[in-house]
């Protein structure tokens, strides 16, 4: 069976064209690179188009979406609140050893709001907008990405 992935990318600038974004394609090129058919990479601006292009994504039924942005505590930042209203489960604990790690670097990573979670069979997550983020948040989908598809499949807790 194909695994499907998306990236949204949240980012106002980079929605108007003021900004290249340089994340989503980090993770679109990472999700390639570990088995994943990719879909056209998603950018909206901060605000409620977040919502909508999360709920979009989780209606098409990809085995995982990923968020980069837009998990800060700023007054556009709402990522995480519209993740963790449209997840069935949420996975806390991917959420917060990703600020754990991201901490070891900067303190800034421990504001982020960032949620992980479960929205049928699909494995939502919310990276930060930096590259260092983005760094950290690849390495620990890759520890344990597998792991949850296969349980989201039906597989066994071994």
């Amino acid at each position: 069976m194909t695994r499907r992935a998306i990236v949204i990318v949240t980012s106002t600038r980079a929605a108007a064209g003021n900004y290249e974004d340089r994340t989503g394609p980090l993770i679109s090129d990472w999700l390639v690179e570990h088995g994943f058919a990719v879909d056209p990479i998603v950018v909206v601006a901060d605000g409620p188009e977040v919502a909508t292009a999360i709920s979009a994504a989780i209606t098409s039924q990809p085995s995982v979406i990923v968020t980069t942005g837009g998990t800060g505590v700023g007054v556009g930042d709402g990522t995480a609140d519209a993740t963790a209203a449209l997840v069935d489960k949420t996975v806390p604990g991917f959420s917060e050893e990703l600020r754990r790690r991201g901490a070891a670097s900067t303190p800034f990573a421990l504001i982020s709001r960032g949620v992980a979670g479960i929205a049928g069979s699909t494995f939502v997550v919310n990276f930060p907008g930096g590259a260092g983020g983005v760094s950290d948040g690849l390495q620990l989908l890759g520890e344990v990405v597998d792991h949850v598809l296969e349980q989201l499949g039906g597989g066994d807790h071994g």
